[in-house]
């Protein structure tokens, strides 16, 4: 009932061009966009899109806590999710959860795994509440160890993480050591974006694998 009047007085509008309706609009991201598929050292991700004109405007709206974009974004996410993928979202820090009302990946983890009949695993904690935004290309690869793993959630299981954006993709490989040490299966990410200064091709045909 709250989310419905704050419909009727704040209606969602597309990060991507403001136009009222739906927090990211067909335009700014095409609902049949095939994903991009960048290839890490121990790491397959996919994404939404490059992080670029709207998407990146979304994924900015999603930092500062817009919910309408992160249910557009799940939604659009929850294409490339399939049951029974355990999705675990790259969490943010206690503090920025309460300053920003929510907690952008895992809200859009969770559209996700509704949509797709996936399970989501809030498995990891970051450590220290450094971000990587605003950090040289050299520091975010110098950045190791920022996350713990609660092994009880997936020791033994097959899991996929799930963030906003790759850059140098350091985030995406610091989570899955953390979850190799607690005994998961972890070789692939989807991601809303990403950044384009790095290769990355086109996936026609989607074949995200499937935890065994």
């Amino acid at each position: 009932m709250f989310h419905a009047l704050l419909d009727v007085f704040f209606p969602p509008q597309c990060a991507g061009c403001n136009a009222f309706g739906i927090g990211l609009c067909e335009r700014c991201l095409p609902l049949d966009e095939p994903p991009l598929l960048r290839a890490l050292p121990t790491l397959r991700v996919y994404a939404l899109g490059e992080y670029r004109g709207g998407l990146r405007r979304a994924v900015l709206a999603l930092k500062d806590g817009r919910r309408d974009v992160a249910q557009s974004l799940g939604e659009r996410l929850a294409a490339m999710a399939s049951a029974p993928m355990l999705l675990v979202p790259v969490r943010t820090t206690a503090a920025r959860r309460r300053a920003r009302g929510i907690d952008g990946v895992e809200y859009v983890a969770r559209v996700a795994g509704r949509r797709a009949g996936a399970t989501v695993l809030c498995a990891l904690e970051p450590l220290r509440g450094d971000a990587q935004r605003g950090r040289s290309r050299d520091e975010r690869r110098a950045a190791r160890g920022r996350f713990w793993c609660d092994a009880g959630l997936v020791r033994g299981r097959s899991v996929t993480l799930v963030d906003d954006v790759c850059t140098t993709g350091t985030t995406l490989e610091d989570c899955a050591a953390a979850l190799r040490a607690a005994g998961a299966v972890v070789s692939q990410a989807l991601v809303i974006a990403v950044a384009n200064d790095e290769p990355q091709c086109s996936v026609d045909s989607l074949a995200i694998a499937e935890p065994s």
